[in-house]
């Protein structure tokens, strides 16, 4: 994507949507922000920051004309592990180590392989990401008091049931005034988000009537600054960076998947299409310039960059003017920001565990009762009850391990013999029995991709035939798509079995790939050229000729007769001789 192409036509009245969409979506993105970052483990300005320096890079870098980036939900148990187990620089580390991996990612063009991720993975850990971020919430919403977050879910839902007797009546009453005003305010106030207006009303009514009785950003995480941090380099040794390296990247590969399927979604909505290696670069970027003043890792936000979109955005500017809101916001009413309550903060992080769940597809792919609902309900009890990368790691090995058993499980390797009766399929498998075949010829359909994962099912289901030591072999390959290697190497140990045993190989009807395998591998020559034939009824043709018919007539097994790809006369002389 040229640079041009994203502002191609820009004009005034382009620059007059930006600035509509970018201000909603900045408004829109501020609450947001300070919530991700106080469940994060952080201060609430970290998460504004980072909404202004990574969200203003993204849209500027990005290959996305309308994505829009910034802290998200997905990366709140990541990240408040990482803060939990390493501290907060190391956090800042880790983000600026996942931007590097990034800005390789999209160099080395690997924006494509992201959707190869199955989707059974990415809707397991979204789902279990989404369950931790909602009990996460309960104790804020509760207002209960001593609790301490830990790493594992169960430790924390323990800490919830140990301090329920601490429940603030206060707290809940501003929590369910705020959930009430997000789901009323859209059907009155449609242009403010309604997410803004509850924290705005429900922080009043806390400042007014209940001064000192709930818990407020203040009280916790003290005065929000109205300025941005000056800029710090944090200090990178080699212990550090072997330290942190896997958590920058699985923060990286979560960005990765994250800010991809947030273009992929804009492209939905405005036939557009998207640039996914500039998108990581710019990704990468935005996330080595954020750590260095104070911000948390970002990726592509869906909800905020539909709402750009819905909201009338042309260019990427709408998504630089969004940053600019923010910053315009912070040093204007950062002081106000302190009396916000966390119990007025819950309801909306609820509510995006509630939307980023994935529920229905997960339920769609849970009733189908197949390999890929196992890969789904593991994924998701292991980002439950573990954490992300090890449910990544597992959900992606499953799915691979399952996918390579249905492939072997797909391949069919038959002995088949000429149907006479058959119009369409000249050879069939039902026409081999103990009474009707062939010692001379054997021929065999080969149905499904020779790989690694069954190329000992096909090497096994030739062995007791060339044990008959045949006179031709002869292999339909038509309907082998793929071949890789390991099978290669097995078709291999056939023909040279066969031709020390005096068989003859012949392959009918191969694809192109598994030809050009056999070509790189010279296994095309050691068959022999001449053996390769386009059609199966050529090739019967060539092993007759090579075989004495008449030592074949008097074989009472002998199943050529009445081939169709004889001719008439020679039809003819067969039936004369056996009868």
């Amino acid at each position: 994507m040229k640079w041009g192409g994203r502002f191609e036509g820009y004009n005034q009245e382009a620059f007059r949507k930006d600035c509509i969409s970018g201000f909603i979506v900045g408004i829109i993105a501020i609450p947001l922000g300070m919530a991700f970052a106080i469940a994060s483990g952080v201060k609430p300005e970290y998460g504004i920051y980072t909404t202004i320096i990574a969200g203003t890079l993204i849209s500027l870098l990005g290959g996305s004309r309308y994505q829009i980036g910034g802290p998200t939900g997905a990366f709140i148990p990541i990240l408040f592990a990482i803060v939990m187990q390493y501290g907060y620089e190391n956090l800042l580390i880790a983000g600026f180590m996942a931007g590097i991996l990034l800005v390789l990612m999209g160099v080395l063009r690997l924006g494509g392989l992201i959707k190869f991720i199955p989707r059974p993975v990415t809707i397991g850990f979204t789902a279990g990401i989404a369950v931790i971020i909602f009990t996460g919430q309960i104790s804020n919403f509760l207002g209960l008091q001593g609790v301490q977050r830990h790493e594992d879910f169960l430790s924390n839902m323990k800490e919830i049931f140990i301090h329920f007797v601490t429940l603030n009546i206060y707290s809940v009453g501003i929590a369910c005034l705020s959930l009430a005003i997000i789901f009323i305010a859209p059907r009155y106030l449609r242009s403010i988000p309604g997410s803004l207006v509850a924290l705005v009303i429900s922080s009043i009514v806390a400042v007014l009537f209940l001064d000192g009785k709930v818990a407020t950003i203040g009280s916790t995480f003290g005065t929000i600054p109205s300025t941005l941090p000056s800029f710090h380099f944090p200090e990178i040794t080699w212990e550090r960076l072997q330290k942190l390296l896997s958590p920058a990247l699985i923060i990286a590969i979560l960005g990765a998947i994250e800010s991809l399927l947030s273009a992929v979604v804009a492209d939905g909505m405005t036939r557009s299409q998207h640039n996914s290696n500039r998108e990581l670069i710019g990704q990468g970027i935005a996330n080595m310039a954020a750590p260095l003043f104070g911000g948390i890792p970002a990726t592509g936000a869906i909800a905020r960059t539909a709402t750009n979109i819905r909201s009338g955005a042309v260019s990427p500017m709408s998504g630089i003017i969004h940053g600019l809101v923010v910053l315009l916001i912070l040093i204007v009413l950062a002081p106000y920001a302190s009396s916000i309550p966390l119990a007025s903060m819950a309801p909306i992080l609820m509510l995006v565990a509630w939307n980023m769940s994935e529920r229905k597809e997960f339920m769609h792919i849970l009733k189908a009762k197949t390999s890929d609902s196992i890969v789904l309900l593991i994924t998701f009890l292991l980002t439950v009850f573990t954490n992300l990368t090890t449910a990544v790691e597992v959900g992606l090995v499953l799915a691979v391990l399952l996918f390579v058993k249905r492939m072997r499980d797909s391949l069919q390797v038959e002995k088949v013999l000429p149907d006479p009766s058959s119009k369409h399929e000249k050879v069939a498998s039902h026409m081999v029995t103990a009474s009707h075949d062939c010692p001379q010829i054997s021929m065999f359909t080969i149905e499904g991709p020779l790989f690694f994962g069954d190329a000992d099912v096909f090497e096994r289901s030739l062995m007791s035939t060339l044990q008959k030591r045949p006179g031709v072999l002869l292999l339909r390959m038509g309907h082998v798509p793929f071949m890789d290697m390991t099978g290669e190497a097995n078709l291999a140990k056939v023909v040279r079995q066969c031709i020390n045993q005096g068989t003859t190989v012949l392959i009918s009807g191969i694809q192109p790939q598994p030809k050009e395998i056999l070509q790189r591998t010279e296994l095309d020559s050691l068959v022999g050229e001449s053996h390769f034939f386009a059609h199966t009824g050529d090739a019967i043709n060539y092993a007759l000729s090579k075989l004495d018919l008449d030592k074949c007539l008097g074989c009472k097994h002998f199943a050529f007769r009445e081939c169709s790809t004889l001719s008439s006369s020679q039809q003819e002389t067969f039936v004369q001789k056996t009868t």
